[in-house]
């Protein structure tokens, strides 16, 4: 263990809007032997936690495909090319629920799942959101906007209301670094 496989091609399966289906052979350096991995290509994401001077998180619920049930989560999607992912971080914010707020700031970074995503997930803190205009939603958008005590996003999570892998891993981020633990800060 520890030495990186060797590729061997690369082929485009399938090419959409959101990722790239790709086969790709490497050989494994323990074995020798030659395997194929289907990988999803994809731009890197943006997640967005943003909290007002009330202390209150502004999360969106949507009805998700893959679990064909309504999701509550924190705005955020795809970095479009030329954006930045601060950029994007505020843009994802201010189109989705028509909040906006101070400068982001990182909180970290995470790969969706390095067995088959070749992409990364920012989260950034947004502060001081304040409602601004009306949501821009795009046509496969059709989100509820909520305002949620920040002290209550812990119970949310346990009693899986929130189930969202990459919100979980976004709200870690946030507790971490700010020591907020069930509700207090420690």
């Amino acid at each position: 263990m520890g030495k990186p496989w060797t590729f061997l091609h690369s082929q485009i399966i399938h090419a959409c809007r959101i990722f790239t289906l790709k086969r790709e052979g490497y050989r494994s350096p323990r074995t020798g032997k030659d395997h194929d991995f289907f990988l999803l290509d994809s731009c890197d994401w943006v997640n967005v936690i943003p909290l007002t001077p009330e202390g209150k998180v502004i999360l969106v619920k949507q009805y998700r495909f893959g679990t064909k049930d309504f999701s509550l989560e924190i705005p955020g999607g795809m970095i479009d090319e030329g954006d930045t992912p601060p950029g994007a971080a505020a843009r994802e914010l201010l189109e989705e629920t028509g909040y906006g707020g101070d400068d982001p700031v990182l909180l970290g970074m995470v790969h969706p799942n390095p067995a088959i995503h070749t992409n990364r997930c920012y989260t950034f803190l947004i502060p001081n959101a304040a409602y601004r205009q009306p949501p821009h939603q795009d046509s496969t958008e059709d989100l509820e906007v909520l305002s949620v005590p920040l002290s209550g996003i812990p119970g949310l999570i346990r009693n899986g209301k929130i189930t969202h892998a990459l919100v979980v891993a976004a709200f870690y981020w946030y507790f971490s670094a700010t020591g907020f633990r069930d509700g207090e800060k420690t």
